[in-house]
């Protein structure tokens, strides 16, 4: 299994999992359909179905175009809301592409219809990867607009239950605002200071900074960590729901009282990533 990360807009991914031996791919949250087909044609693959997290346009909007110029394109997702959606799925649904297993995971909080993706290879020594579009991000998570705390925070808690080596590829690149964020809430957290000096580097370098791992997120991300006595210190709750209802208001006052980050020129190349690989290459 090959995952290509392919920046688009100002600060959105989409992907391209490509089955190595059948050479069939799959794409993840389509929204500029004609870069997705440029690197299809150039990596020569059939591209055979689109799994799409959620309905907003910054990861939908290019599935119609891309179902015209692909007929008979499956659109898939948990969201009636879907543009150009040809089947919905269910939580705990499993898919086959080739060799690789997908378990769709929905994950209300950010959209009640939200859906994440589990994919693994069986016997395969790559660890497996999650897409996780608004629902987990590099030390965050995605505003809570259409549900409760409650439901993001069993969504979360569900994420959290798989396998720490998992590879998480996530919507957007705000890696350096959920860790400034990050050290506001645990400022003696070493693993926060550690991934923050990291992800500056990446950040001036202009390389993403997906994916992370599980194990990871644990170590630093907040919304992953409302069990802890700092996280619950910070917030005033002891409740997990209520401690992450309260993470949710106080990023959202952070990212509000922030000055406007301008996003940089993403390349204009895919940056490809192997599953065990240290670093992309083109």
């Amino acid at each position: 299994m090959k995952v290509k990360v392919i920046p688009v807009l100002e600060d959105n991914y989409m992907y391209l999992v490509i089955e190595e031996l059948t050479r069939e791919a799959v794409a993840v949250d389509v929204a500029v359909p004609k870069r997705l087909l440029e690197i299809v044609g150039r990596e020569g693959v059939s591209l055979t179905a689109v799994l799409t997290t959620h309905h907003h346009w910054d990861h939908a909007r290019g599935n119609p175009e891309l179902a015209r110029l692909r007929p008979g394109l499956a659109v898939l997702g948990a969201d009636e809301r879907i543009f150009s959606l040809t089947r919905r799925l269910a939580h705990g649904e499993e898919l086959r592409f080739g060799a690789i297993h997908v378990r769709c995971l929905l994950t209300p909080g950010h959209t009640s219809g939200h859906m994440s993706y589990f994919l693994w290879e069986d016997d395969c020594p790559d660890p497996p990867a999650l897409f996780s579009g608004d629902a987990l991000s590099v030390a965050g998570c995605g505003s809570c607009l259409e549900g409760s705390a409650q439901q993001m925070y069993q969504s979360l808690a569900e994420l959290g239950t798989l396998p720490p080596e998992t590879k998480v590829f996530c919507g957007h690149e705000h890696t350096l605002s959920n860790l400034e964020f990050a050290q506001k809430v645990e400022p003696c957290n070493d693993h926060v200071r550690a991934k923050l000096s990291w992800a500056k580097k990446r950040d001036e370098d202009d390389v993403p900074t997906v994916p992370s791992t599980l194990g990871e997120e644990r170590l630093y991300n907040p919304f992953l960590r409302v069990a802890e006595e700092p996280v619950r210190k910070f917030t005033g709750k002891a409740v997990p729901a209520d401690v992450l209802e309260a993470l949710c208001k106080e990023r959202a006052r952070f990212e509000q009282a922030g000055e406007p980050r301008q996003p940089q020129a993403r390349a204009l190349l895919a940056l490809q990533w192997g599953l065990l690989s240290a670093a992309p290459h083109e």
